[in-house]
């Protein structure tokens, strides 16, 4: 039982420290794993299969924020039936990265890599969606 009391102060810890991301329309995917981490996590150095798919969700988490920021500053700019269409397009895409994405690490279903697989993709499209927002900010879209 006293072994047991550190690992579950340690689980209600580390799920306290979970940073906030803006959510569109509450779709952000279900990451895997909940990871606990004896050290420091150095994403530049990680060691492990666990330490690297801790990275990639962290590294996606920045980038689906950025999207999130970008798309909130667009989302007010838009009139009428171009902010429903832009909503639209966006829960679609939304559906879409996270199917594409879920194919990709499909191959790897089952092992460990499968999730840094999945987070990459995510990443990826995410970026790229991102810079397709930053075009609608510019003046002439």
């Amino acid at each position: 039982m006293h072994q047991l009391f550190p690992v579950l102060i340690s689980i209600l810890t580390f799920s306290s420290l979970d940073t906030p991301t803006m959510k569109i329309a509450s779709t952000t995917p279900n990451l895997p794993g909940v990871y606990l981490l004896a050290q420091k996590l150095n994403c530049n150095n990680a060691q492990t299969q666990m330490e690297i798919n801790e990275c990639a969700r962290l590294s996606y988490q920045r980038t689906d924020k950025k999207l999130n920021q970008i798309y909130q500053q667009l989302l007010p700019k838009l009139q009428g039936s171009r902010q429903q269409k832009l909503i639209a397009a966006q829960q679609t895409w939304i559906k879409f990265r996270d199917s594409s994405c879920q194919f990709e690490a499909s191959r790897y279903e089952g092992g460990s890599i499968a999730p840094t697989i999945y987070l990459a993709c995510l990443e990826k499209i995410t970026k790229q969606r991102t810079q397709q927002l930053q075009e609608y900010l510019k003046p002439d879209s």
